[in-house]
């Protein structure tokens, strides 16, 4: 589980969308069994898809990011309802690299160069595609720079997961600043001061964790929010609208794998049906298991036909 809030500031120039999303990144680690270096790439990623989902209008338009890239992670997938379901996988759960010169988790360098695709699917005919070159296959940098080129709009995108000896995640949530079409240049000013001292927002998040005794996830979430714009000026401070949940939840269903298993064309299922009998297809997101027998096959292979 993990919680969102939406805050505008008293000046109506920027708008914030901020998530703490520990327990759901966990929940991820756990399913994917993931290295300390795929964790924080898995987690970025869905935390940046759950952030993003907030922006959706309808509450089932979907959104879909997808890192792509040449290095040894090779992809990184989320997708995120606008009722804040999230659900990912990266393709390398095992994935590891020397930590970068300032000792942080490498995961630009275990994507490598790529591209990353947007989808959105708002029930149109067609869903919106938008694809950007990676900036630094650092998460954050990227989702910053698609909305600039993709979407026109000026955007600050913060995303952190720290994970602790043990493999565990200890803190993990993001941030997404946009501004509003009336904004005040000393607003942007601000901002930028306040972003350029900003400490890592897994620190943060930890920061405010340790006060957290007896504090609810909104409450802890609520004192992120006035921790990280303390130092702003009165008339930009964030003020919060409202709220939501996050979570981990998968959809797969044995009738979507008979879905897959129809588009891999006639000729591969007869070859499984004579050769091996049964098949066994496996949910990419959250690894569960799906037996078909050879009447089943049969019985979607003259479906087919």
């Amino acid at each position: 589980m993990g919680k969102a809030l939406i805050g505008i500031d008293k000046s109506k120039s920027y708008r914030v969308y901020l998530a703490i999303t520990t327990d759901m990144v966990e929940e991820a680690r756990k399913i994917h069994d993931t290295t300390p270096l795929a964790t924080a790439g898995l987690g970025r990623v869905l935390t940046g898809a759950g952030l993003m989902g907030l922006l959706l209008k309808g509450e089932r338009e979907k959104l879909t990011l997808h890192f792509k890239g040449d290095g040894p992670a090779a992809q990184i997938l989320a997708t995120a309802l606008g009722d804040g379901r999230v659900k990912g996988y990266i393709a390398n759960p095992d994935v590891q690299l020397p930590l970068t010169e300032a000792g942080k988790l490498d995961v630009g360098g275990s994507l490598g160069i790529g591209e990353l695709t947007v989808i959105k699917d708002i029930g149109l005919k067609e869903p919106y595609v938008g694809k950007i070159a990676f900036v630094t296959g650092e998460i954050a940098d990227d989702l910053t720079a698609y909305f600039y080129i993709s979407e026109q709009q000026n955007s600050s995108v913060a995303l952190g997961v720290k994970v602790g000896r043990d493999g565990k995640v200890l803190a993990s949530g993001g941030m997404i600043i946009q501004m509003l079409p009336e904004f005040q240049p000393e607003a942007v000013d601000a901002l930028e001061k306040l972003i350029d001292g900003m400490k890592p927002l897994s620190t943060l998040i930890e920061e405010v964790m340790i006060k957290a005794l007896g504090r609810t996830d909104e409450e802890l979430l609520d004192d992120l929010l006035i921790h990280i714009f303390e130092n702003m000026p009165e008339e930009y401070r964030v003020e919060k609208i409202g709220s939501r949940e996050l979570k981990w939840e998968c959809d797969c269903s044995r009738e979507r794998l008979e879905q897959v298993l129809m588009t891999i064309g006639r000729d591969d299922l007869e070859k499984i049906i004579n050769e091996d009998g049964h098949a066994e297809m496996v949910c990419q997101f959250c690894t569960k298991k799906y037996h078909f027998e050879k009447s089943e096959l049969e019985k979607i292979l003259e479906e087919i036909r």
